[in-house]
Formats: C-alpha cells, sequence, structure tokens
C-alpha cells in the first residue's frame, strides 16, 4: 500500500474536508482528490460518502483511519525517541492530568521546568477522562489512581485527601460550622457526583449529604469547585493541597477528610529512555518534595 496516499487520505479523515487536507499538506485540492480517488481503486472500496457539508467516512473507511491513526501515533513515538538528545531536553512532551490538579498544582511550577529547559513544548490536556498512554494519546499522565495497563512504567508520587474549605468571608456571613450537622445551615460545593471523580472523594460527599446541606452547588471539575469558593459562595471540597496554594483558605471541620487518594506518574515502556520525560519526572518530584516540607512546616506552627 502507498505510504504517501495513506498519509493523504488520513489528513482528509482528520480535516473532513479535501480542501483543509490540501493547505495542510501544501497540495491542490485536486492533487488530493486524485490520490484519494487512486486509494479507493487499488482497494476497491469507497472510503469517504460525498455530500455538500463535507466528508464522512464509510465503515470500511473508518477501520482504515484507526489503522493509520494508531501508525501515526507510532510514528510519533519513534521520532521523539529519535529525538532525544543524550544532553538536551527539547521537543514536545504531552501531559495529560485533571483539570483541577493541572490547573492548581502543576501549571503554577512549570516555570521553573521552562527556565531549566527553555527548548521544551509542553502540550498540557486537562481534562477527568483518562487518556490512553499506550496509544500515544499523550506522553505522560498524572493520574488520581494507579494505572491498570502492564505496559507502562509508573511512580507513587504522594497521597492526597479531601477536605473542607471556606473563605473568612463566606463564615462570617453564617452560622458556625462545629459539627457537621452545622452543614444544614450552610451551601455545599463539591464535584458532580456523575463525572469522573475519585472515589475517596465521592464518598466524603455522599456522608456530608446525608446531612442535608442547605443548598448544593456541584461542578464537573475541582477548579470549578475552587472558584466558587474563593467567591464566597459556599464551603467546598477541595483536595488538601489547596491550603499551600491559597493560605487565606480556611480549613473548616478539620477532623473531617477522605481517605488517602493515590497520585501516580505513568508514562509507556517504550518511554523509558526519553530524555524529556526524564527531566519532567524528575521535575515533579522535587518540587512534591518542596511541597512536602511546606505542608509539614504549616503543621507544625
Amino acid at each position: 500500500m502507498d505510504w504517501d496516499k495513506l498519509r493523504i487520505f488520513h489528513a482528509v479523515a482528520d480535516a473532513g474536508s479535501l480542501t483543509h487536507a490540501g493547505e495542510t499538506l501544501h497540495l491542490s485540492q485536486s492533487a488530493v482528490s486524485r490520490q484519494i480517488r487512486a486509494l479507493e481503486e487499488s482497494l476497491n472500496t469507497t472510503l469517504f460518502h460525498r455530500h455538500a457539508r463535507g466528508l464522512i467516512l464509510t465503515e470500511q473507511g473508518e477501520l482504515l483511519f484507526d489503522a493509520t491513526r494508531a501508525m501515526n501515533k507510532r510514528l510519533d513515538a519513534a521520532a521523539a525517541r529519535i529525538r532525544d538528545s543524550e544532553e538536551e531536553v527539547f521537543g514536545e512532551l504531552r501531559v495529560t492530568t485533571t483539570t483541577g490538579f493541572g490547573t492548581i498544582w502543576l501549571a503554577p511550577r512549570l516555570a521553573k521546568l521552562y527556565a531549566k529547559y527553555p527548548d521544551l513544548k509542553i502540550d498540557l490536556m486537562l481534562e477527568e477522562r483518562v487518556l490512553d498512554l499506550p496509544m500515544r494519546e499523550a506522553d505522560v499522565a498524572i493520574r488520581m489512581k494507579e494505572p491498570s495497563q502492564a505496559d507502562l512504567i509508573r511512580k507513587r508520587l504522594m497521597g492526597i485527601r479531601m477536605r473542607l474549605f471556606a473563605t473568612r468571608e463566606y463564615l462570617q456571613t453564617r452560622r458556625p460550622l462545629e459539627s457537621i450537622s452545622d452543614i444544614s445551615g450552610h451551601r455545599l460545593i463539591c464535584q458532580n457526583p456523575s463525572s469522573a471523580q475519585v472515589a475517596a472523594g465521592a464518598s466524603l460527599v455522599q456522608h456530608l449529604m446525608a446531612h442535608e446541606p442547605q443548598s448544593l452547588l456541584s461542578v464537573n471539575n475541582y477548579f470549578g469547585v475552587l472558584q466558587a469558593v474563593l467567591n464566597h459562595l459556599g464551603v467546598g471540597v477541595l483536595p488538601d493541597y489547596v491550603a499551600d496554594e491559597f493560605p487565606h483558605l480556611v480549613r473548616v471541620l478539620p477532623d473531617l477528610e477522605s481517605g488517602e487518594v493515590p497520585v501516580f506518574l505513568a508514562y509507556p515502556e517504550e518511554l523509558r529512555q526519553s530524555k524529556r520525560i526524564a527531566a519532567f519526572r524528575d521535575f515533579v518530584q522535587e518540587e512534591i518534595v518542596i511541597y512536602r516540607r511546606r505542608m509539614r512546616e504549616a503543621a507544625e506552627i
């Protein structure tokens, strides 16, 4: 099968348009169309349904697109390994983690990584969905549970717990919160029970809901919960690391917290020798050492 035709097919399938694919490939629309027709003839099948709004893959086209997508990811991985120098760290590094952890904890610290490796290009993908590392949807992940795939290298970074926080301004306008039963006089802000979340956090929210909070605001990620808390909307269920990032927040009901949530860093076995991965891994581990030290010092005050 002609590799050049497959490359053009993949671009068309990805763009859904001959024109857009041609712009990406620096080819005319007619040249792209000829290559697609030639590929369809060589396979003796139709790869696209053509209509006024663009192109839609046929069932056979979907099968081929799955193959070219997997092939592209493998080629990207090989190219990344080739580009990795023994002495330099450069190129693109795709990092995935949850919206809350990535926004609140990771992103504010990246200046240190860029200062050390100015040629590194980081694509930070923040979402609750777990991306498939072996299929190269990302290069490295920080996850709130241990990855299950056997072909991943994983390292436990730390453990976090979900706790209750509010602003002083909010607490001054409401009745005191001295026991969990007092939650009935407050607005609870938490991650939406239907969204992807750690079981420990869900269990804590369920326990709080049993005491019938006065009202509820649910958000699909912890960054949204934090923003609501910072704007004095109520008492939020948040990861303990927000205490380090936002020291003006008040911890509410300090005897109440979730079970421990393990935080893991993981990356594909095939990227074991990647200098970019090693640089990012070492950076995160160093920042966690600093974070833990500050947390211990704060607890001793």
